[in-house]
């Protein structure tokens, strides 16, 4: 059986719309992103160009630019109907929102009718090639973790399921084999999440500290615990800034989050 989450259900709205703003879908990794983007274009009659930074060849803005005009051909062709680019692990490409929105820009003059979706597994870092350049002209779509009822939907989870093995849908016929489980768990999104979308996109002074918060964290996983109680924990943490920096950086990356202090009055919390 094959799950569509209610994303794509907005997705494909937006798409079906005339041109008007650039599509961003953006969350952590293995949340299905490229899997939702697929199944959207498949239903779609226009003609779809997709291309990821993924590829081996890639180098820089210059392939932006390539797959751009090959999808501009794909529109010249099908008319006033347009055609979609979808640009899959976009943030890979350096200067990737420059890129974006001079074709874009040009596009827009000439009435261009190509529509673009761009993916990203880097929400930090995608959110501030957003900012800086691309403002006033996208959509974002927040596709983050499964929820219980969508792994229930697709896979027949129980509650206990869910809070034990969380809402990573790749993950899930592995949840047999714990041991496997936690493998994959650990070397293909720990790891690479905080390898790939935290240390090499965003300058750490500490890398080691930021590893040992995240170990932390697991540990005390639903339970309060205080900076100044990480602080005796941790070796060179630094201080509460440097943690409370690192934890923004780990919650960007879908990896650790924390709930903030209550209180009524907004400004205490």
């Amino acid at each position: 059986m094959t799950y569509l989450r209610p994303h794509a259900r907005d997705l494909a709205a937006r798409l079906a719309e005339p041109r008007r703003f650039l599509q961003v879908v953006a969350g952590p990794r293995q949340v299905g992103k490229t899997t939702l983007v697929q199944q959207v274009t498949e239903s779609l009659v226009l003609p779809v160009r997709f291309a990821s930074a993924d590829e081996p060849a890639v180098r820089g803005a210059p392939w932006i630019a390539q797959q751009w005009e090959a999808a501009r051909l794909l529109t010249a062709e099908s008319g006033r109907a347009g055609a979609v680019l979808v640009l899959d692990e976009i943030q890979k490409i350096p200067g990737w929102s420059d890129a974006v929105k001079r074709l874009w820009d040009e596009d827009t003059r000439r009435r261009v009718p190509l529509k673009v979706v761009v993916l990203g597994s880097a929400p930090l870092l995608i959110a501030r090639g957003l900012s800086e350049s691309l403002a006033g002209r996208f959509e974002i779509t927040h596709l983050r973790h499964w929820t219980l009822d969508e792994m229930r939907a697709a896979f027949g989870w129980t509650l206990d399921q869910y809070v034990f093995f969380g809402g990573y849908p790749g993950a899930a016929p592995l949840i047999a084999d714990p041991a496997r489980w936690a493998r994959y768990v650990k070397d293909a999104l720990v790891e690479t999440s905080i390898s790939r979308d935290v240390l090499l996109l965003t300058r750490i002074d500490k890398p080691a500290l930021l590893r040992q918060l995240f170990d932390l964290a697991c540990r005390y996983s639903g339970q309060i615990l205080s900076y100044t109680k990480m602080l005796g924990q941790l070796q060179d943490a630094g201080n509460a800034t440097t943690l409370a920096h690192y934890l923004e950086l780990l919650a960007a990356a879908g990896m650790v989050t924390a709930l903030p202090k209550f209180a009524g009055d907004a400004a205490r919390a």
